[in-house]
């Protein structure tokens, strides 16, 4: 389902690339935008992401709310679409900057749960875009949060991630 970038088997050891791989991650091409927006700027030292959707080969894996119960997206499985929209950030990064090697640090996340009125976990759902953003990227990887939720998404989606990273010079 994850998908790296091109070339990244034959990386140096200590890229980011070598660490994905290690990780059994490859990047996903950068998501196509859904409405008059581009995937990510880069703004002097900072690439700010646009809200990345869990896609996956261009459809959602899931929609709908999340929340414990029937016709729920279940907290888990909404953790893991987290994780999914976080390396469709880092795919929009890699496009913006031609390597993750030049990601200095992750400085924010926000992340947006379309939860359930009763459901209230919406920080541990966002964990599913921190914990692999640690995973690849050590100490360079933790950052500030936000994990928000809201009514509805785009296209119904569970989860959406956007990232704030700092890159080298």
């Amino acid at each position: 389902m994850d998908a790296a970038p091109a070339g990244a088997a034959g990386s140096a050891p200590g890229t980011v690339a070598a660490r994905l791989a290690e990780l059994g991650i490859t990047l996903p091409g950068v998501a196509k935008p859904v409405a008059a927006y581009v995937p990510a700027v880069r703004t002097g030292r900072y690439v700010w992401t646009s809200g990345q959707l869990a896609f996956v080969d261009g459809a959602l894996p899931a929609t709908g709310k999340v929340g414990h119960g029937e016709g729920l997206v279940p907290p888990d499985d909404a953790a893991h679409l987290a994780r999914l929209c976080a390396l469709n950030a880092l795919a929009a990064v890699h496009d913006v900057v031609g390597s993750l090697d030049q990601v200095v640090r992750v400085v924010k996340v926000v992340g947006f749960v379309a939860s359930d009125p009763s459901f209230t976990g919406q920080p541990a759902v966002v964990n599913g875009a921190s914990t692999i953003l640690g995973e690849i990227f050590g100490q360079a990887g933790v950052h500030a949060r936000s994990a928000v939720g809201v009514a509805v998404l785009p296209l119904d989606a569970p989860v959406e991630v956007e990232l704030v990273v700092e890159v080298a010079d």
